[in-house]
Protein backbone atom coordinates (compact mmCIF):
# COMPACT_ATOMS: atom_id res chain seq x y z
CA UNK A 1 0.00 0.00 0.00
CA UNK A 2 1.70 3.08 -0.83
CA UNK A 3 1.30 5.80 1.95
CA UNK A 4 0.22 9.91 0.50
CA UNK A 5 0.35 12.36 3.78
CA UNK A 6 -2.52 14.84 3.17
CA UNK A 7 -1.41 18.02 3.97
CA UNK A 8 0.05 21.12 2.66
CA UNK A 9 2.61 21.59 5.58
CA UNK A 10 6.18 21.32 3.99
CA UNK A 11 8.36 20.67 7.36
CA UNK A 12 6.15 17.45 7.89
CA UNK A 13 6.12 16.46 4.23
CA UNK A 14 9.92 16.80 4.36
CA UNK A 15 10.11 14.77 8.03
CA UNK A 16 8.13 11.73 6.87
CA UNK A 17 9.53 11.70 3.36
CA UNK A 18 13.17 11.48 4.93
CA UNK A 19 11.79 8.64 6.96
CA UNK A 20 10.12 6.70 3.35
CA UNK A 21 6.86 6.89 4.76
CA UNK A 22 5.52 9.55 1.85
CA UNK A 23 4.96 8.25 -1.91
CA UNK A 24 3.28 10.75 -2.70
CA UNK A 25 0.61 14.25 -1.34
CA UNK A 26 -2.54 15.48 -1.36
CA UNK A 27 -3.81 18.77 -0.85
CA UNK A 28 -6.96 20.54 -1.28
CA UNK A 29 -8.28 24.38 -0.99
CA UNK A 30 -8.60 24.17 2.91
CA UNK A 31 -5.29 22.80 3.07
CA UNK A 32 -3.84 25.05 1.44
CA UNK A 33 -5.67 27.62 3.53
CA UNK A 34 -4.40 26.63 6.28
CA UNK A 35 -0.79 27.08 5.11
CA UNK A 36 -1.30 30.75 4.39
CA UNK A 37 0.61 30.39 1.59
CA UNK A 38 0.34 30.82 -2.63
CA UNK A 39 -1.24 27.59 -3.82
CA UNK A 40 1.56 27.63 -7.17
CA UNK A 41 4.01 28.48 -4.60
CA UNK A 42 3.21 25.97 -2.11
CA UNK A 43 2.95 23.20 -4.74
CA UNK A 44 5.95 23.79 -6.77
CA UNK A 45 8.15 23.52 -3.32
CA UNK A 46 5.93 20.32 -2.46
CA UNK A 47 6.82 18.76 -5.96
CA UNK A 48 10.44 19.38 -5.40
CA UNK A 49 10.65 17.52 -2.02
CA UNK A 50 8.29 13.98 -3.46
CA UNK A 51 9.09 12.33 -6.09
CA UNK A 52 5.47 10.81 -6.49
CA UNK A 53 1.83 12.08 -7.33
CA UNK A 54 1.27 15.36 -5.79
CA UNK A 55 -2.75 15.90 -5.81
CA UNK A 56 -3.54 19.69 -6.97
CA UNK A 57 -7.17 20.41 -6.90
CA UNK A 58 -9.29 22.60 -9.34
CA UNK A 59 -11.71 25.11 -8.28
CA UNK A 60 -13.84 25.50 -11.13
CA UNK A 61 -17.21 24.10 -11.31
CA UNK A 62 -17.47 23.60 -14.97
CA UNK A 63 -15.58 21.35 -16.79
CA UNK A 64 -14.09 24.37 -19.29
CA UNK A 65 -12.84 25.82 -15.77
CA UNK A 66 -11.61 22.65 -14.68
CA UNK A 67 -9.40 21.68 -17.38
CA UNK A 68 -7.97 25.08 -18.57
CA UNK A 69 -6.96 25.07 -14.54
CA UNK A 70 -5.72 21.94 -14.56
CA UNK A 71 -4.13 22.15 -17.67
CA UNK A 72 -2.11 25.66 -15.28
CA UNK A 73 -1.62 22.95 -12.45
CA UNK A 74 -0.15 20.25 -14.18
CA UNK A 75 2.98 23.05 -15.49
CA UNK A 76 3.82 23.57 -11.81
CA UNK A 77 5.78 19.85 -12.29
CA UNK A 78 5.69 16.74 -13.97
CA UNK A 79 4.14 14.64 -10.84
CA UNK A 80 1.37 16.93 -10.47
CA UNK A 81 -1.76 14.78 -10.40
CA UNK A 82 -4.32 17.39 -10.80
CA UNK A 83 -7.59 16.43 -8.72
CA UNK A 84 -11.28 17.09 -9.95
CA UNK A 85 -14.58 16.64 -8.19
CA UNK A 86 -17.09 13.71 -8.90
CA UNK A 87 -19.68 15.59 -10.95
CA UNK A 88 -20.42 15.39 -14.45
CA UNK A 89 -18.27 18.42 -15.36
CA UNK A 90 -15.78 16.89 -13.12
CA UNK A 91 -16.02 13.19 -15.56
CA UNK A 92 -15.81 15.14 -18.21
CA UNK A 93 -12.86 17.38 -17.06
CA UNK A 94 -10.98 13.74 -15.99
CA UNK A 95 -11.67 12.23 -19.58
CA UNK A 96 -9.62 15.17 -21.30
CA UNK A 97 -7.06 15.93 -19.53
CA UNK A 98 -6.06 12.27 -19.05
CA UNK A 99 -6.30 11.73 -22.63
CA UNK A 100 -3.58 14.49 -22.65
CA UNK A 101 -1.33 12.25 -20.70
CA UNK A 102 -1.99 13.95 -17.16
CA UNK A 103 -2.66 12.16 -13.87
CA UNK A 104 -5.97 13.02 -12.49
CA UNK A 105 -7.41 12.25 -8.95
CA UNK A 106 -11.28 12.08 -9.22
CA UNK A 107 -12.14 13.68 -5.43
CA UNK A 108 -15.05 13.34 -2.99
CA UNK A 109 -16.37 9.60 -4.24
CA UNK A 110 -18.62 8.08 -2.24
CA UNK A 111 -20.55 5.43 -4.09
CA UNK A 112 -19.68 2.86 -5.92
CA UNK A 113 -21.62 4.13 -9.02
CA UNK A 114 -19.43 7.25 -9.18
CA UNK A 115 -16.56 4.97 -8.75
CA UNK A 116 -17.48 2.94 -12.04
CA UNK A 117 -17.70 6.43 -14.04
CA UNK A 118 -14.39 7.49 -12.80
CA UNK A 119 -12.60 4.53 -14.02
CA UNK A 120 -14.22 5.38 -17.29
CA UNK A 121 -13.42 8.04 -17.27
CA UNK A 122 -9.42 7.76 -17.52
CA UNK A 123 -9.01 8.75 -13.50
CA UNK A 124 -5.52 7.65 -12.14
CA UNK A 125 -6.74 7.94 -8.52
CA UNK A 126 -10.19 7.38 -7.60
CA UNK A 127 -10.78 8.94 -3.95
CA UNK A 128 -13.35 7.52 -1.70
CA UNK A 129 -13.61 9.16 1.67
CA UNK A 130 -13.95 7.40 4.11
CA UNK A 131 -14.55 8.81 7.41
CA UNK A 132 -17.02 11.41 6.11
CA UNK A 133 -19.52 8.36 5.37
CA UNK A 134 -18.55 7.28 8.56
CA UNK A 135 -20.23 10.83 9.91
CA UNK A 136 -23.37 9.87 8.55
CA UNK A 137 -23.15 6.19 9.90
CA UNK A 138 -22.40 4.56 6.66
CA UNK A 139 -19.52 2.30 6.56
CA UNK A 140 -16.70 4.03 4.41
CA UNK A 141 -14.66 0.53 4.31
CA UNK A 142 -18.17 -1.11 2.60
CA UNK A 143 -17.29 1.46 -0.32
CA UNK A 144 -13.38 0.60 -0.80
CA UNK A 145 -14.25 -3.33 -0.59
CA UNK A 146 -17.00 -2.30 -3.23
CA UNK A 147 -14.51 -0.32 -5.38
CA UNK A 148 -12.00 -3.25 -5.00
CA UNK A 149 -14.47 -5.87 -6.14
CA UNK A 150 -15.67 -3.58 -9.16
CA UNK A 151 -12.51 -2.57 -10.26
CA UNK A 152 -11.30 -6.21 -10.28
CA UNK A 153 -14.05 -7.32 -12.30
CA UNK A 154 -13.14 -5.43 -15.00
CA UNK A 155 -9.69 -5.03 -14.79
CA UNK A 156 -9.69 -1.19 -14.23
CA UNK A 157 -6.73 0.49 -14.03
CA UNK A 158 -7.65 3.60 -11.88
CA UNK A 159 -6.20 3.28 -8.02
CA UNK A 160 -8.01 3.18 -5.27
CA UNK A 161 -6.99 5.98 -2.88
CA UNK A 162 -8.83 5.91 0.69
CA UNK A 163 -9.32 9.26 1.64
CA UNK A 164 -10.91 11.16 4.89
CA UNK A 165 -8.87 9.01 6.96
CA UNK A 166 -9.27 9.77 10.52
CA UNK A 167 -8.04 6.84 12.49
CA UNK A 168 -5.65 4.30 12.19
CA UNK A 169 -7.72 1.66 11.98
CA UNK A 170 -9.21 3.28 8.92
CA UNK A 171 -5.57 2.65 7.57
CA UNK A 172 -5.04 -0.57 8.55
CA UNK A 173 -8.86 -2.04 7.44
CA UNK A 174 -8.34 0.00 4.11
CA UNK A 175 -5.14 -1.98 3.61
CA UNK A 176 -6.67 -5.86 4.23
CA UNK A 177 -9.07 -4.83 1.63
CA UNK A 178 -7.14 -3.98 -1.09
CA UNK A 179 -6.66 -0.02 -1.19
CA UNK A 180 -3.65 0.95 -3.57
CA UNK A 181 -3.17 4.02 -1.48
CA UNK A 182 -4.20 6.03 1.81
CA UNK A 183 -3.90 9.38 2.04
CA UNK A 184 -4.11 10.97 5.87
CA UNK A 185 -2.78 13.80 8.04
CA UNK A 186 0.54 13.67 9.30
CA UNK A 187 -0.54 12.72 12.85
CA UNK A 188 -2.69 9.85 11.93
CA UNK A 189 0.54 8.16 10.08
CA UNK A 190 2.96 9.20 13.28
CA UNK A 191 0.32 7.33 15.11
CA UNK A 192 0.23 4.21 13.20
CA UNK A 193 4.11 3.50 15.29
CA UNK A 194 1.74 3.85 18.50
CA UNK A 195 0.77 0.68 20.88
CA UNK A 196 0.51 1.26 24.75
CA UNK A 197 1.91 -2.20 25.02
CA UNK A 198 5.47 -0.96 23.29
CA UNK A 199 5.73 1.46 25.54
CA UNK A 200 4.96 -0.57 28.68
CA UNK A 201 7.12 -2.92 27.30
CA UNK A 202 10.26 -0.73 26.43
CA UNK A 203 10.04 0.97 30.24
CA UNK A 204 10.08 -2.70 31.83
CA UNK A 205 13.23 -3.33 29.59
CA UNK A 206 14.91 0.00 30.68
CA UNK A 207 14.31 -0.85 34.31
CA UNK A 208 15.77 -3.87 33.82
CA UNK A 209 18.30 -2.70 31.88
CA UNK A 210 19.07 -0.01 34.73
CA UNK A 211 19.36 -2.61 37.68
CA UNK A 212 22.61 -4.18 35.50
CA UNK A 213 24.74 -1.07 35.73
CA UNK A 214 26.37 -1.69 32.45
CA UNK A 215 26.29 1.35 29.21
CA UNK A 216 26.71 0.66 25.82
CA UNK A 217 28.27 3.74 24.68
Amino acid sequence: MKFFVDTADVEAIKELTALGMVDGVTTNPSLIMKSGRDILEVTKEICEIVAGPVSAETVALDAEGMIAEGRKLAKIAPNITVKVPLTWDGLKACKVLSDEGHMVNVTLCFSANQALLAAKAGATFISPFVGRLDDINVDGMELIADIRTIYDNYDFKTQILAASIRTVNHVSQAAMIGADVMTAPPEVIRKLAAHPLTDKGLEAFLKDWEKTGQKIL
